[in-house]
């Protein structure tokens, strides 16, 4: 898995019961459906795409690489966010996952 973010560290150390059952609550909603992890990752990214989320999108993308989603595949999940959330958004959403990408 990829470094965590210091914000989120600091998190876990302030907070660690906080934190494992935030851990804990991801887990269960992961384990309780059919999907994939590769499409549980894209969902997810395409969630913090839709809402905006800089460092979600961040921590999405990130996530989807470790379940084994190729770089095309996580674009691609941005872009078609395209005709709901619209272009500039799209495209905020898209130089938030090239940070990662690029980096």
């Amino acid at each position: 898995m990829s470094e965590l973010p210091k914000p989120f560290k600091k998190f876990t150390e302030d907070y660690p019961k906080v934190s494992e059952a935030y851990e804990k609550l991801g887990n269960e909603i992961h384990s309780a459906g059919p999907l994939d992890e590769k499409t549980r990752a894209l969902v997810k990214l395409s969630i913090s795409v839709g809402g905006r989320m800089e460092g979600a999108v961040h921590s999405h993308t990130r996530k989807a690489l470790d379940a084994g989603c190729s770089k095309e595949e996580i674009k691609h999940a941005v872009l078609l966010a395209l005709p709901t959330i619209g272009l500039p958004n799209m495209m905020a959403a898209m130089t938030w996952v090239n940070d990662i990408l690029e980096s």
